[in-house]
């Protein structure tokens, strides 16, 4: 409905002095005039509805109701539901929200959300389905679609299957302007499978799974795969920084500096919704984008200053084990969870934490001792406010239960690290003493699966632990402690080394864990344990001056140390290597190989890559000149059962036989390789030889000089006959020397 002009009649003016054809008003026609497309913008039109009678309709509308009103404020009198020629419903209606506002969260929220068990809802705005219409986009005659003939397409997880048969991994290299696809040879030259300039503008990615191989570029990001290495998706958000796929590739969250802006020609996958934001979020399979977000603004003081802007935190959002919510931190205030795919925030409502530094999700979905119902963990931590300590929480979602807390004192930092099943979390405290002069770590380590969460407490380190890592699928861990001050030095700190294992105990329990052992004076500053566990690597990277690689296994088949008896690892030194300037470390997906490599985008000096086996031995070196990334393929996780893969670990000697075979059966293939080539090589000088005397003795007949260029130049006999000559050479065969008395 237009807008009443009645208040021009309370100026202080006679109508009847005026003629409408004498007075100008289109000024104020324009500024009142309402404009359809931003009039519809309340107002959206609900599509998949059941078709109802007259009678039927309000029991409809009514428990329609009940889910738009999830995300608005409607009415049962602005739900509009036309009804056909036969008294039945033509199956959608329109609806009328309060504000703009309400009704794109409505199209967001509602769309594709199930009504009943046989009806899904599609929900669109008015104002595109008018829009669409006036541009001429929507034919008012009914076309049939073109249903296309099936195309078969490539499958996606093709490279699983290794041609050559021996299960080789693949890695991606950028190199200069080059991005390439690999099969891993060992120490032989890796197998080029795809090598394309200027793939990417900034830099490449896998996908959790392998699946994609992601290329960045100032139009947005694209997924490449299959056997032809084809484009699949593409996510059209331009200058993306930096981007981060949910644990299962159904979901993707790309950034930009950037704010996005919208064309007035509009976008090919972004709305208006999306202008001034920074962040997206996307389903993968579909293309779409679920919601967007802009950067958190710089919270001020009180007197309205504005504080210092905290360090940039990636990923921003971070995804539940089983991809059902995604989270995102406000720091020192709150966390706000969403459910996928709708992308509404949980329960309507942020969690309020005041002063919460961080979060992180459990990286698998928990299983706690007498908990039925289904549930998801993250784990968060505050700092000490006035005289209120601070806390480490543990809280459950939906329900948002805090199911356990821990009260700390004296706090510099805390760091979450989750270990990879679950079962534990480890929380590495640095404390201060009251002078605040000196500092040293505790790790405060909460066994999840147990009843009631009991908290392990690992208080013997003594110095600053610099980094933590658990190993994966297991309860061993390494830190790397230093007594020297923290934070960039130009001269590598001196570090030490400590291993730490659980105590032998009876059936499936698990014991207290144990400090192992401790190297001193070493340089290390990061661990990079093998995917299958039992086997890691701790290094000193992006440092001029060491460039160690130390190489242990912690299950060590010899003798065990009398000391080690209680202790559930074995450990062993297997190797030391170096790799002078390394910037980056990375395990293949199998466990079996190290790459190690120097990228030019840390420094310019030897750039290009290693790769060494899990024993540490060094199989291949190349120098590459402007290298700057080395990405193994990850791989799904396998098929096989946990009993399947503690048989196939039982029997491995007997697979190893065949696996050994093979491998002497490819050495001496290579070995009989470089004999027939080096016999084909001198087939064909010798073929070469004799064409080039056939060559000249053509040419000598062609000069009538005789075929032999030695003949005529020696003298025989007049009488032509053949002179024999005798030599005679004497041998001594065997001599012996006797002394006669």
């Amino acid at each position: 409905m237009a807008p009443s002009f009645d208040h021009l009649r309370d100026a202080d003016v006679d109508e009847d002095d005026y003629d409408e054809d004498e007075v100008d008003i289109s000024d104020l026609r324009e500024k009142y005039e309402v404009q359809l497309e931003q009039g519809y913008d309340t107002f959206i039109v609900v599509d998949g509805l059941p078709e109802v009678t007259e009678e039927q309709k309000p029991k409809l509308v009514k428990f329609l109701l009940k889910k738009l009103n999830q995300v608005g404020k409607t009415r049962e009198d602005l739900v509009y539901m036309p009804m056909g020629e036969d008294g039945k419903s033509l199956r959608f209606a329109f609806v009328e929200y309060s504000s703009p506002a309400e009704a794109a969260a409505a199209v967001r929220q509602l769309d594709m959300v199930p009504l009943d068990k046989r009806h899904t809802l599609r929900v669109n705005k008015m104002s595109d389905i008018d829009r669409y219409g006036r541009e001429g986009r929507v034919d008012d005659n009914y076309v049939p679609p073109k249903i296309d003939e099936f195309a078969e397409k490539e499958h996606l997880r093709s490279f699983l299957a290794d041609p050559s048969g021996r299960g080789r991994d693949q890695f991606a290299m950028y190199r200069g302007d080059a991005v390439g696809v690999f099969w891993n040879n060992e120490k032989d030259t890796p197998e080029n499978i795809v090598d394309r300039q200027h793939w990417t503008e900034s830099f490449v990615q896998w996908s959790p799974l392998g699946t994609y191989l992601v290329s960045v570029h100032q139009q947005g990001v694209q997924l490449w795969g299959g056997a032809s290495w084809s484009r699949q998706k593409r996510f059209a958000h331009p200058f993306v920084n930096m981007l981060d796929f949910s644990p299962s590739e159904k979901y993707v969250v790309t950034w930009s500096n950037r704010p996005i802006s919208i064309p007035d020609e509009g976008h090919p996958q972004l709305s208006v919704d999306e202008d001034g934001k920074n962040y997206v979020i996307w389903e993968v399979e579909t293309g779409k984008p679920l919601r967007s977000f802009a950067n958190l603004d710089v919270p001020a003081t009180a007197d309205g200053a504005v504080k210092a802007a905290p360090k940039f935190p990636w990923p921003a959002f971070k995804w539940s084990a089983d991809e059902s919510y995604v989270a995102r931190l406000t720091q020192g205030q709150s966390i706000s969870v969403y459910e996928l795919p709708r992308m509404n925030l949980l329960d309507k409502t942020t969690v309020k934490i005041d002063g919460v530094m961080d979060f992180e999700w459990a990286p698998a979905s928990p299983q706690r001792e007498g908990v039925k119902q289904y549930e998801q963990l993250f784990c968060f931590w505050t700092p000490e406010i006035g005289s209120n300590p601070a806390k480490v929480g543990l809280m459950s979602i939906p329900s948002k239960e805090i199911v356990r807390t821990l009260n700390l004192f004296s706090v510099s930092d805390a760091k979450l690290h989750w270990q990879s099943d679950a079962t534990y979390l480890s929380v590495k405290v640095d404390r201060h003493s009251k002078s605040k002069k000196s500092q040293a770590t505790t790790l405060e380590i909460f066994r999840i699966k147990e009843k009631g969460v009991p908290v392990e407490v690992v208080d013997t380190i003594k110095d600053t632990v610099i980094n933590f890592a658990w190993e994966p699928k297991g309860d061993r861990f390494v830190i790397i402690t230093t007594t020297e001050p923290t934070g960039p030095t130009a001269v590598t700190p001196k570090t030490s080394v400590s291993f730490f294992c659980p105590e032998k105990a009876k059936g499936t329990a698990v014991g207290n864990f144990k400090h192992m052992r401790t190297l001193d004076k070493k340089n290390s500053n990061a661990i990079y344990w093998s995917p299958r566990g039992r086997f890691v690597v701790v290094a000193t990277v992006a440092n001029q001056q060491s460039s160690d690689l130390d190489f242990f296994d912690l299950d060590f088949e010899g003798e065990k140390p009398e000391s080690d008896k209680d202790l559930t690892a074995n450990l062993q030194l297997m190797n030391t290597a170096d790799h002078y300037g390394v910037t980056d470390i990375q395990w293949d997906p199998s466990g079996r190989f190290v790459a190690t490599w120097a990228s030019v985008w840390k420094h310019t000096m030897e750039n290009g890559y290693h790769i060494y086996d899990f024993r540490g031995e060094q199989l291949r070196e190349e120098p590459v000149e402007k290298f700057r990334q080395w990405l193994w393929r990850p791989r799904p996780a396998t098929l096989l059962t946990k009993d399947e893969q503690k048989s196939i670990r039982k029997n491995l000697r007997e697979y190893s036989k065949a696996f050994e075979q093979e491998d002497a059966e490819r050495g001496a293939t290579a070995d009989l390789a470089v004999v027939e080539a080096r016999r084909r090589m001198l087939d064909e000088w010798l073929a070469w030889r004799a064409s080039v005397d056939e060559e000249v003795e053509e040419e000598r007949l062609d000069l009538g000089l005789p075929k032999d260029p030695v003949e005529g130049l020696v003298e025989t006999p007049n009488d032509g006959e053949e002179q024999v000559i005798e030599e005679i050479v004497e041998e001594v065969l065997e001599e012996n020397e006797e002394i006669v008395p």
